[in-house]
C-alpha cells in the first residue's frame, strides 16, 4: 500500500444560509464539490427562505463569524476565498480584519445589494465600507447590472452602459471586474470582463425562457473562485465560470422544485474530487 499522501484544492465560501439549496453557502459548496475542489465554509447570516423568497433574516454574531474564520484558516488554509453577501459595515471589517492576519488568497466579492425586486438591500454607509476595504482585497469582483448601477451612480441598461459602469467601478481599487448582462433586454446576453491591466474581454451566451436562475450570481462566483483554486488564471476562470453556470441553468430549466424561482442543476456534470501531491 502506498504511504503517498495529497491534498485537495480547497475553497472558502464566506456566506449567508438558503434552507431551499438554491443560493448562499449551501449553491457554493454544491458548486466547489461538482467542480472537484474541497468545500468550507462560514455562515455570516442566516435567512429564512424558499425558492419563493425571504422571510426573516437573522443574524450571525460578529465574534462568531470571527471564530468561524479563524478555525477554517487554521486548520485548512484555502486556495481561494469565495465572499457573498455582507450586509453591515461592521461585517465587513470583521471579514476584512480578521483574513488580514493570514497569508493572501484570491478573493472573488459577489456584492450582493439589489434584490430581486430591484430594493436595495444594504445602507449607503454600508456600501462605502464595502468599497473602502472589500474592494481592495478582492481579485476579482461580480456585480449584475443593478448593483453596477449603484457603485457607478449612472444607469446601467446597455452594454454601452456597462462598457462606462464597469471602467468607472474597477478604478474603485479592485483587480478586475466581472460586469454580468444577464439582465440585458436581447436575445444574447453579454458579460463584460475588465482585467487588470485595463483591457475589455466580452462573453456572449442564448438567452433562453427559464424561472430557474435562483442562486445563479452565488454559483457563477464559486465556481472562479474553484477554478482559480484549481490553476487557473483569473481570465480563464471567469470564462469558465460562466460556461458552467450557462450549462447549469440549461440542465435545470426543464425541472419544478419548489413554487418559486428554482435552482440550477449544480451536478449535470460533477468532478471527481482533484487530487495534488502533498508537498
Amino acid at each position: 500500500m502506498s504511504t503517498k499522501k495529497y491534498r485537495y484544492p480547497s475553497v472558502l465560501t464566506i456566506a449567508g444560509f438558503d434552507g431551499s439549496g438554491g443560493a448562499g453557502i449551501q449553491a457554493d459548496i454544491k458548486t466547489i464539490s461538482a467542480l472537484g475542489c474541497y468545500a468550507t465554509s462560514a455562515l455570516t447570516a442566516l435567512p429564512v427562505q424558499n425558492t419563493q423568497g425571504v422571510r426573516a433574516i437573522y443574524p450571525i454574531p460578529y465574534q462568531a463569524v470571527q471564530e468561524q474564520l479563524e478555525t477554517i484558516l487554521d486548520d485548512i488554509f484555502p486556495e481561494a476565498i469565495k465572499i457573498g453577501m455582507v450586509h453591515t459595515g461592521e461585517l465587513v471589517d470583521t471579514i476584512v480584519d480578521t483574513l488580514a492576519s493570514y497569508p493572501r488568497a484570491p478573493v472573488v466579492f459577489d456584492p450582493v445589494m439589489v434584490a430581486t425586486s430591484g430594493d436595495k438591500l444594504i445602507e449607503d454607509k454600508t456600501i462605502t465600507t464595502i468599497v473602502e476595504r472589500l474592494f481592495p482585497i478582492a481579485a476579482v469582483l461580480t456585480p449584475n447590472m443593478d448593483e453596477a448601477a449603484i457603485l457607478a451612480e449612472m444607469p446601467v441598461h446597455t452594454l454601452d452602459d456597462m462598457y462606462i459602469a464597469g471602467a468607472k467601478i474597477r478604478k474603485l481599487g479592485c483587480r478586475s471586474v466581472l460586469l454580468k448582462g444577464g439582465h440585458l433586454d436581447a436575445q444574447r446576453l453579454t458579460s463584460l470582463y475588465f482585467d487588470a491591466q485595463g483591457a475589455v474581454h466580452e462573453f456572449s451566451f442564448d438567452k433562453f425562457e427559464t424561472n430557474n436562475t435562483h442562486g445563479s450570481g452565488c454559483t457563477l462566483s464559486s465556481a472562479i473562485a474553484s477554478y482559480i483554486a484549481l490553476g487557473k488564471n483569473l481570465l480563464e476562470a471567469v470564462h469558465k465560470g460562466q460556461e458552467y453556470v450557462h450549462q447549469a441553468i440549461l440542465h435545470g430549466s426543464d425541472v419544478q422544485v419548489g413554487k418559486g424561482n428554482g435552482p440550477l442543476n449544480h451536478f449535470f456534470n460533477p468532478q471527481q474530487l482533484t487530487k495534488y501531491d502533498l508537498v
